[in-house]
């Protein structure tokens, strides 16, 4: 995306409104109903002087004036205000508000807003068909961005959502039983983390910003679920079995070393290698050994 295209995506941005406070002017219209209840009563009792009639003629076009101007927010609630579609700046302080009653008022909330994305199937680093959904955590923090910027930044959101997913499922393997990589099932802070950076580059044209996300659904799709199951349990035996072994022979090693270190029997190398296949049999056994014992000669 070049320089221009980008700032046409972000022309808008936020600016406070020239409002004032609705207690203010409410008072102002109750003293301008008084003003012309006087002045009906003046004129009914034929009274005509110039402060009835003036009351008469001017309290109506008060009350035109005023009583439209005002506007209710709520804690966490905005208002942007325009004028023949330009926009006049946002209303962001509670309670009963006063504008002009010629500037449209549009409101919208900057609380936080929580969604769940739908499960969606990906291709991982290694081609794997996976399925994710993920819960996000948002707000809108730049209501002209919001509101100008894109057409419906509800909508705008989730399918940002989405294809952010997509790219961060695309980018790491499933697992590794090797824990040499970056995997989406064992790094969950990491590529949440990513997540989380990948979607506020993507909403920031649309003044939202991601407070928290992470995946609620991760698992192979049903097609290759059964079968990866499977390699799972191979990969998990061999791993075991490659555990088992090295110790075995760290203990092989070491039981050597001690018999030769305290002269306790001499063995040559025939013998050596038979008590080699001896020890490693019984270490790496998976049913209990039963002991033999023998009454000749060690060579016999």
């Amino acid at each position: 995306m070049t320089d221009t295209n980008h700032a046409a995506l972000t022309s808008s941005c936020e600016r406070p409104a020239s409002t004032m406070s609705g207690y203010i002017l409410l008072v102002v219209l109750l003293l301008v109903v008084l003003m012309q209840g006087y002045g009906i009563f003046s004129l009914a009792n034929e009274h005509f002087g110039v402060l009835p009639i003036a009351a008469v003629i001017v309290g109506p076009l008060l009350l035109i004036l005023i009583a439209p101007g005002f506007y209710m927010l709520q804690p966490n609630q905005a208002a942007a205000l325009t004028l023949f579609g330009d926009y006049q700046g946002t209303d962001r302080t509670t309670g009963l508000r006063w504008t002009w009653p010629w500037l449209a008022k549009k409101k919208l909330s900057v609380r936080a807003n929580n969604v769940i994305s739908d499960k969606i199937k990906v291709n991982d680093l290694r081609g794997n068909p996976i399925e994710m959904a993920a819960q996000i955590v948002w707000r809108v923090i730049d209501t002209a961005q919001a509101l100008f910027d894109v057409t419906d930044y509800a909508a705008f959101v989730m399918v940002q959502v989405e294809a952010a997913v997509r790219t961060i499922g695309s980018r790491y393997p499933y697992d590794d039983f090797e824990h040499q990589e970056i995997t989406l099932r064992g790094n969950h802070d990491q590529v949440g983390g990513e997540l989380r950076q990948e979607l506020i580059a993507r909403l920031a044209v649309a003044g939202i910003t991601v407070d928290e996300c992470g995946f609620t659904h991760l698992a192979y799709a049903q097609e290759i679920a059964g079968a990866m199951l499977r390699r799972q349990q191979a990969q998990a035996v061999v791993a075991a079995r490659k555990t088992l072994v090295e110790g075995a022979v760290g203990m092989v090693e070491m039981a050597l070393e001690q018999l030769s270190a305290k002269n306790v029997v001499e063995l040559d190398d025939e013998r050596r290698a038979a008590m080699v296949s001896n020890l490693m049999v019984v270490l790496c056994g998976e049913r209990d050994t039963q002991p033999v014992v023998n009454t000749g000669t060690l060579y016999q």
